[in-house]
């Protein structure tokens, strides 16, 4: 039976691959279906977890919130005159590094230096939305793209601790919302349970992101969304750039894990993926880099199963402990323009980079995750 194993997973993944290059066709007899948006939280003045009562509300801009919870991105507070960034610096296997002085941090806005106003460290509860894609496309029953998908989902789920709030989201041809925002594992597993199989082989990523975003952008605190992807979108009704420009606007970090690596490279060594489809996923890792880095987050391109605690480990550090920066903008024309940040670790002494090292002296690498810009507010005549 064991020699039986590898020729039957080239086999599924090169299904995979047919019916993700039959999508590329064009749209179903059902694809006018509209899209289902998810309504606002601050729209309906209740909070998303409505069938247990005994929670507290998600903190919004529109209600007092859990004190000591920082906005998350770059974000103007009152008259338009302070700009609070949430940064982390991780290391180069992903760990959070701590213990920081504020001296050290220098932030950039389109070049010119700013000065940092306001300087804290905390460790918070998080908000998550995970996005996961369960088309037909890639998650045949008991596919390779099922299986990671789902051992993905749940091994997320595992990190979160008892007062993170997370949703359920699922995406192929709609964007469901299988279980909203909730403190109760219980019925985060349950959402999980119905992931089984797949209805249509349509992959709307651009869709499900915009739409969860843009529910997400009164949600204040160390919020996120966790993309579970192979990618690829088939059939959205948004473009690329409208869905980049939309995702930096929402202000809410994506981080994104790209599935089916190794399954891709097994069938491509074995003359089973053509050109196109190679090409097409080559464009679907690049656009989760994308996404991911334009709006503070990160990705990941996992091909062993081995990989998924650090990459769950790392997304779990860098959103829940972060360094707090605010500063007043040098430049408060209120032209509607957008205004680069950049974060930097300087030696106050030697105006040079820092230096991290570890406990035997050696010279760490690491990489400082911040959102890169925000829109300035317009004057309204």
């Amino acid at each position: 039976m064991k020699a039986l194993r590898v020729p039957v997973a080239v086999f599924l993944c090169a299904l995979g691959v047919v019916a993700f290059l039959a999508a590329q066709q064009g749209p179903k007899s059902d694809s006018s279906t509209t899209v289902a948006r998810p309504r606002r939280p601050g729209n309906t003045g209740s909070a998303p977890a409505a069938t247990e009562p005994d929670q507290p509300k998600i903190p919004s801009r529109f209600g007092k919130g859990k004190e000591g919870s920082p906005p998350d991105g770059p974000t103007f507070r009152s008259d338009a005159t302070t700009v609070t960034v949430d940064t982390a610096v991780i290391d180069n296997k992903g760990h959070f590094i701590p213990n920081i002085p504020k001296a050290y941090f220098r932030i950039l806005e389109d070049g010119v230096p700013q000065q940092v106003s306001g300087f804290s460290l905390g460790e918070a509860p998080m908000t998550i939305a995970m996005v996961i894609e369960f088309s037909n496309a890639f998650q045949q029953f008991y596919s390779w793209g099922w299986f990671q998908t789902l051992q993905a989902s749940y091994g997320f789920l595992e990190m979160l601790r008892p007062d993170d709030y997370a949703a359920v989201i699922a995406y192929d041809l709609r964007t469901e919302i299988l279980t909203d925002f909730t403190t109760d594992r219980a019925q985060l597993n349950g959402a999980m349970q119905r992931l089984r199989i797949p209805a249509f082989s349509e992959s709307n990523l651009y869709d499900a992101l915009v739409e969860t975003s843009q529910r997400m952008q009164d949600t204040e605190g160390r919020k996120a969304i966790v993309l579970i992807s192979s990618g690829v979108d088939t059939f959205s009704k948004l473009t690329f750039d409208k869905t980049r420009r939309a995702l930096q606007d929402a202000g809410v970090p994506i981080y994104a894990m790209g599935l089916l690596q190794a399954q891709r490279e097994m069938a491509d060594a074995r003359g089973m993926m053509g050109s196109l489809a190679r090409m097409d996923f080559l464009q679907a890792d690049n656009q989760l880099r994308t996404f991911a880095n334009e709006t503070g987050g990160m990705s990941y391109f996992p091909r062993f199963e081995g990989e998924m605690p650090s990459i769950f480990q790392s997304i779990v550090q860098s959103l829940r402990n972060n360094y707090v920066l605010t500063y007043s903008p040098s430049n408060q024309a209120r032209d509607g323009k957008v205004r680069r940040i950049k974060v930097e670790l300087i030696n106050p002494e030697t105006h040079q980079p820092m230096k991290v090292t570890d406990d035997k002296g050696k010279v760490v690498k690491y990489r400082i995750v911040a959102k890169p810009g925000y829109t300035a507010p317009r004057e309204v005549e």
